[in-house]
């Protein structure tokens, strides 16, 4: 079992070297005032230290922090200050995770873009869930998922990322949402670059469209019966097989199919503090270990 303390003064380090002066790393970045003894840069680090350990049971994590780490951090904050201190920060975390996406991702011109479901109860629970039901942009809804072949009830995570693994842009909708409809979004994220990706995002109209305003090629295979046969190369293959690896490592070391936010906004402020955890370790494992950016496992070692 990683120090907790040990891994926190490491991101922390990581974050003050990424961020520079384009972020402060003490105080209080979400409103005026005098300034808190636990900083909201060490909020962002705590989540990411959590993550990154697989400590997904917040209740867990501070009772760990308030007994064998009590000396090590005196100015810890109460959970409920956690997170409602760290929903607050959604906006600065994704900025912090775009920074760090936009110098792994710099020379890179090639991206898969994927779909992975993210199911936040059973089916048979689905009329008790009460979770992004108050707004109409973030209610769950039912979907099926064709790699699985199984229907799920809940969200799903689009992403686009490069080929070394680094997610360069993601979004989260329901379950009923069309991949297509996340290809509409990706003109105003990237340029000049080749988008591959599967079946699913065949689109004639989207793609004439992606490369007019964006100048973004579309590479996707075509489906068996359609008359015009299109071939996706070699690389972008395995390109589009990097994605499914890193679906698999959220999977597996963040645990992101788990759930226990009982607000939209605290469940996306979790799936994000997860993507960002991931990014950080990559760029560890990129700029301090030189290490293959892919063995996140081994990151804090």
């Amino acid at each position: 079992m990683h120090c907790i303390k040990s891994c926190f003064d490491k991101i922390m380090h990581v974050l003050k070297d990424i961020l520079g002066t384009d972020i402060p790393v003490s105080g209080n970045l979400l409103r005026p005032g005098p300034k808190p003894k636990f900083s909201d840069i060490e909020v962002i680090a705590l989540s990411i230290v959590a993550e990154a350990l697989s400590i997904d049971s917040e209740n867990y994590l501070f009772h760990k922090l308030n007994t064998d780490y009590k000396k090590d951090f005196p100015n810890i904050l109460s959970r409920r200050q956690y997170n409602d201190r760290r929903k607050g920060l959604f906006e600065v975390m994704e900025k912090v995770r775009q920074k760090i996406a936009d110098i792994l991702n710099e020379i890179t011109d090639v991206y898969a873009i994927d779909s992975m479901p993210m199911e936040i109860c059973k089916l048979s629970r689905e009329k008790r869930n009460k979770m992004g039901k108050h707004e109409e942009y973030t209610k769950p809804s039912k979907g099926f998922c064709a790699s699985q072949n199984k229907y799920f009830y809940g969200y799903k995570l689009h992403a686009v990322c490069s080929p070394v693994g680094v997610i360069q842009c993601l979004n989260i909708t329901n379950a009923s949402t069309h991949d297509i409809s996340y290809l509409k979004e990706i003109k105003d994220e990237l340029k000049n670059c080749i988008v591959t990706g599967d079946r699913g995002y065949i689109a004639a109209a989207l793609k004439k469209e992606l490369m007019e305003k964006s100048n973004i090629l579309l590479e996707v295979p075509s489906r068996s019966n359609q008359l015009t046969k299109v071939k996706v190369i070699k690389p972008l293959r395995n390109i589009r097989k990097r994605i499914e690896t890193v679906f698999s490592q959220l999977c597996d070391q963040f645990m992101i199919q788990r759930n226990y936010a009982k607000q939209f906004l605290g469940y996306k402020t979790r799936i994000l503090s997860k993507v960002l955890g991931m990014t950080v370790l990559q760029w560890i494992n990129k700029f301090i270990r030189a290490k293959p950016v892919g063995q996140i496992k081994y990151a804090l070692s």
